[in-house]
């Protein structure tokens, strides 16, 4: 079989085309789903055209991941994201230093997770070694995306049977927040992971921070690519607000 299932990719880009994972959807839900649904059909067909093209494969994986990431049942967002984790497996074996290769590849095995319930703590091994390599080669890469991931792995995972360790969590999540400060998923994952832990001084202290950056984080991070990412963060940080007591 060729590295892209076509016979699956083509199936999911006709469900796509049918409307299923935007229907109903409100406008922002929409507007997200569109530019997921194009971008995944165009990278699709470059790597079915293109399917030694490590380039097509990651950035495939990627849209595989995006497109999985707001998929509306477990059925699509694991078939999708098994397309993802297909494309980045042979790219990992004959790039292994290609950061790429190893960020989608944990990130649609997270999506794959999602799927899974209890199965889900069979795949959390896997994803922390993908990410700590990805870490190893580019921490920057994705706005320290590998740091982020592997903070919420350890701060979200249980501490028995699995990998769960505040010490870690703390690390990696204000890792991100150093080396990309003012993307607000960092300062965001931060600030929920303090208020779980019940510090809320260190909490504020980042919620003011991230106030302070979000009208330039609102210009530099425009457009339908962003347009899920704002509809999450900003009820996030209204919430944490709401935790804290401020205004």
């Amino acid at each position: 079989m060729k590295p892209f299932d076509v016979g699956r990719g083509w199936l999911i880009g006709a469900f796509l085309a049918a409307g299923f994972l935007v229907s109903n959807a409100p406008a922002v839900e929409r507007e997200a789903a569109v530019f997921a649904r194009t971008n995944y059909q165009a990278a699709a067909s470059r790597y079915q055209a293109e399917p030694r093209s490590t380039e097509a494969a990651w950035r495939f994986a990627r849209a595989c991941f995006d497109l999985a990431d707001i998929a509306t049942n477990r059925a699509e967002r694991a078939a999708i994201a098994n397309e993802g984790i297909a494309a980045c497996e042979p790219l990992v074996a004959r790039s292994p230093d290609l950061v790429q290769a190893h960020y989608y590849l944990g990130m649609n095995l997270a999506e794959l997770a999602q799927t899974k319930g209890l199965g889900a703590l069979k795949l959390v091994k896997q994803m922390e070694r993908e990410f700590t390599v990805a870490c190893k080669l580019d921490e920057r890469f994705d706005y320290a995306g590998a740091d982020r991931n592997l903070g919420l792995l350890y701060r979200d995972a249980p501490a028995i049977g699995s990998i769960g360790s505040r010490t870690k969590a703390r690390e990696h999540l204000e890792r991100a927040v150093e080396l990309a400060p003012d993307y607000p998923e960092n300062r965001l994952n931060l600030i929920e992971a303090y208020l779980k832990w019940g510090n809320r001084q260190d909490a504020e202290h980042e919620v003011h921070a991230l106030e302070a950056l979000w009208p330039q984080a609102r210009t530099k991070l425009a457009g339908p690519a962003y347009a899920a990412d704002w509809d999450d963060w900003e009820p996030r940080l209204n919430k944490a607000k709401a935790k804290l007591g401020l205004k």
